[in-house]
């Protein structure tokens, strides 16, 4: 049916709905029967109300409605024309009629019309909705959080938009709302009957709007859903809705990070206020995930300038265009140059005189850096003096170098070259007017390195995942909390302090593979198979964040601590480094043994490279 006969068909219904109001009221009005004087003026009030009515139903734009989407706009507009129409046809009758039309077949004439008009236009909507929504396969739909949010996101899912899907029910952990209906949803039961309810309602998809409840609680409603086999979905916490309403649009699904349950970091503005605000801040390594998050941290802040720093010019390019974007009055300075090159080092240092250093650019990846070590060493050890020789020249503020939790009881290069530049900043803190400080964290979830991304492409391609060993765990933040926590650190900075951030327990690798999987909607194990490849070069089954000589402290956060390591003195690493110099084109054996001497790396790193 084309549109033009749709409005066509309706005007006639609205036609005969006019004659027929005004026969039904003359009849209730004279129901021992019709006069032929009121017969005759029943017909001819019948014309002029076909035409005010018809008028006036046009004129507040009735047929070009879509009235499958029809909501309270509509009603109004339909009140407004049978009003409009009932008072100009009463007021022509009064006039043009020699016998005054009785006043209550006005008002019930106007009742009838106003009940069949809008009636046959909302069942019009609701035929359209059914009719939609048996066209497919439904989505069964269980919503968590019987709230404001809850409610707002089953609106908009009971509209025409979403007629694919049937919204089964609410949980609720109040027990008010047990038992009760909201939109005509029944609140089915609390999280812990969720199993059951999945099952018995066969639901596909679980949507989690509690955007004010902690991380905890959310981390516990997931694990309690994974299981079920249901598609998961969630709308973000309330400080990542940061403009416009609750909208099915802010829906995104479930990501690891969300099962972490960590909650936001609570940081002293006012303490990194007071060491970033216009000041000249340089960041090394500003085109790796956690250099290009300092630069998105800190340019709020509003440095008097960013120095984006770092050796690939793609990186640096990308992260310099989305800050121009976001912080168009931003002084930015990009710098495309390597750590390694000292006197490079020092034409930046003398030119921009920065006042602050993040020091992040390193070589990070363990296997790659077992079988490149003379690269680890140029790139972690002999960038890492570079940069801090430079800071300590110029007589910069604070130095803050990213350190890593593979720089505790090391087993591989990697990790005992980020040991050898944390000795080194901590050394020439001694004697200099810069706050030199060192923070050490795990892995953080979406870097280049992570696993996740990796494990993302072997489940896009069908599996298997690959797991290098079934106990292995890992310490593990997002970015952006491991970067607020670094930039915090720097504020309670006096000097030689390596900080150590509270990465919460300790996660299986394998749990996380499982996790994922599930999260992606498949069933570990039967749609994707999960491979263990054995540990690689480097690599020890888990990870620690003190050494055995380190003793921890308490700072003003509660989320980041303290470690006091014996220091080494910067003449005796200088001595070690000549060596390090000397051996770097040689063998991968020979360069071990002289790292050994200035950090002992445990067996497992030699048992792995032979």
């Amino acid at each position: 049916m084309t549109a033009r006969t749709r409005v066509l068909l309706l005007f006639l219904i609205d036609i005969a709905i006019i004659w027929f109001s005004i026969v039904t009221s003359y009849m209730f009005r004279f129901y021992d029967g019709i006069s032929q004087e009121y017969m005759s003026q029943m017909l001819l009030f019948g014309l002029i109300s076909t035409i005010t009515f018809g008028g006036s139903l046009i004129y507040f734009g009735l047929y070009r409605r879509m009235w499958q989407y029809a909501s309270i706009g509509e009603i109004v507009s339909v009140l407004k024309a049978i009003v409009v129409g009932a008072v100009l046809s009463y007021a022509i009758a009064y006039i043009v009629l020699p016998q005054r039309v009785p006043f209550g077949i006005e008002v019930r004439v106007m009742e009838t019309i106003l009940v069949l008009v809008g009636g046959v236009r909302f069942l019009w909507r609701v035929f359209r909705n059914e009719r939609s929504r048996y066209k497919d396969t439904q989505t069964h739909t269980l919503i968590i959080g019987a709230g404001d949010c809850g409610t707002l996101i089953a609106r908009e899912m009971m509209g025409p938009t979403f007629a694919h899907t049937k919204l089964v029910g609410f949980i609720d952990d109040s027990m008010n709302k047990y038992h009760m209906s909201i939109l005509g949803i029944p609140v089915l039961g609390n999280r812990y009957d969720i199993p059951r309810i999945v099952k018995e309602r066969e639901v596909h998809e679980i949507i989690i709007a509690m955007p004010s409840v902690s991380r905890t609680e959310i981390s516990e409603i997931i694990n309690l859903s994974k299981k079920t086999g249901a598609k998961l979905k969630i709308i973000p916490a309330l400080n990542d809705l940061i403009a416009g309403k609750i909208s099915v649009k802010k829906l995104r699904d479930v990501s690891v990070e969300d099962l972490l349950g960590r909650e936001p970091v609570v940081a002293d503005m006012n303490g990194i206020l007071g060491y970033v605000h216009n000041k000249i801040v340089l960041i090394t390594g500003a085109g790796g995930s956690i250099g290009s998050e300092l630069c998105r941290q800190i340019a709020p802040f509003a440095p008097e300038k960013l120095m984006l720093l770092g050796h690939g010019e793609n990186s640096i390019y990308t992260i310099e265009m989305e800050l121009r974007q976001t912080f168009p009055e931003l002084n930015l300075v990009t710098v495309i140059a390597d750590v390694q090159d000292r006197s490079r080092m020092m034409d930046v240092f003398a030119g921009h005189k920065p006042q602050v250093v993040f020091h992040a650019a390193a070589h990070k990846h363990v296997p790659l850096m077992e079988r490149n070590p003379s690269e680890a060493i140029k790139n972690n050890v002999f960038g890492t003096r570079n940069v801090a020789d430079c800071a300590d020249k110029y007589g910069i503020e604070r130095f803050v170098m990213i350190s890593s939790d593979k720089a505790v009881n090391p087993t591989s290069i990697m990790g005992a070259t980020k040991r050898i530049a944390e000795m080194y900043v901590q050394s020439l803190d001694a004697a200099s007017h810069t706050k030199f400080s060192a923070v050490r964290f795990g892995n953080v979830l979406g870097s280049r390195g992570s696993v996740i991304p990796a494990f993302k492409q072997q489940i896009a391609a069908g599996g298997p995942v690959t797991v290098t060993h079934p106990e292995m765990v890992r310490y593990f933040m997002t970015i952006p909390e491991a970067v607020q926590l670094v930039i915090q650190s720097g504020s309670f900075a006096k000097g030689g302090e390596v900080f150590v951030l509270d990465m919460g327990e300790p996660v299986k690798i394998l749990t996380l593979a499982e996790d994922l999987i599930t999260l992606s909607g498949y069933t570990p194990y039967t749609d994707i198979q999960i491979q263990f490849s054995g540990i690689r070069e480097g690599e020890k089954l888990y990870e620690e964040l003190l050494t055995d000589e380190e003793s921890l402290g308490a700072t003003q956060h509660d989320r980041i601590f303290i470690g006091r390591p014996n220091v080494i003195s910067q003449h005796q690493l200088e001595l070690e480094f000549k060596r390090l110099e000397r051996v770097l084109s040689e063998d991968g054996e020979a360069i071990r043994e002289v790292i050994n001497q200035i950090v002992p790396m445990m067996p497992v790193v030699q048992a792995a490279i032979s």
